[in-house]
């Protein structure tokens, strides 16, 4: 199930940052919320974190999200400031099929929504809609390296 996480966060951070065409964004830390609808049930999740970047940061997501060997994906313009993405991607012999829409402002916010299904079900889940709104609010705090996480209880979470 994190794997799958994973899957989808790539294709997100991918389409809320970095391929050289798309417009360079502000380094430092920025607000991320993220609002996750599941089916079958429509079950809804929400959370949020604070994430420090900069731009080697963004390349090295593209990097892993182009490179990766279970998926391939396709990224485009899709008009003034607007990013697309599709992704097809195997995992535990499930195929899921991923499209996304990121709106960039002004380099200091951007709108991404994404839907993905899953064929077979994974974990009886049939298709998720992510949509991820996030803010530049400053300079990293001391210790945050790009890459770290900040959770809303204060833990910083640093990439493997």
């Amino acid at each position: 199930m994190r794997r799958i996480r994973l899957i989808a966060g790539a294709l997100l951070a991918l389409l809320a940052g970095s391929c050289a065409t798309y417009p360079q964004i502000q380094e430092g830390l920025w607000d991320v919320r993220v609002q996750s609808t599941e089916n079958p049930g429509a079950k809804k999740t929400e959370f949020g974190y604070k994430l420090c970047r900069d731009h080697a940061y963004d390349k090295q997501t593209d990097a892993l999200v182009r490179n990766n060997k279970d998926c391939k994906t396709k990224l485009e313009a899709a008009g003034p400031n607007r990013y697309s993405a599709a992704s097809r991607c195997t995992v535990s012999n499930t195929v899921i099929e991923s499209k996304g829409l990121s709106i960039y402002k002004s380099g200091n916010s951007i709108h991404s929504e994404t839907v993905a299904t899953y064929s077979p079900r994974l974990y009886g889940k049939s298709d998720e809609t992510l949509i991820l709104d996030q803010q530049y609010l400053g300079s990293c705090p001391a210790g945050m390296k790009p890459g770290d996480r900040l959770l809303s209880d204060g833990q910083v979470v640093h990439p493997h």
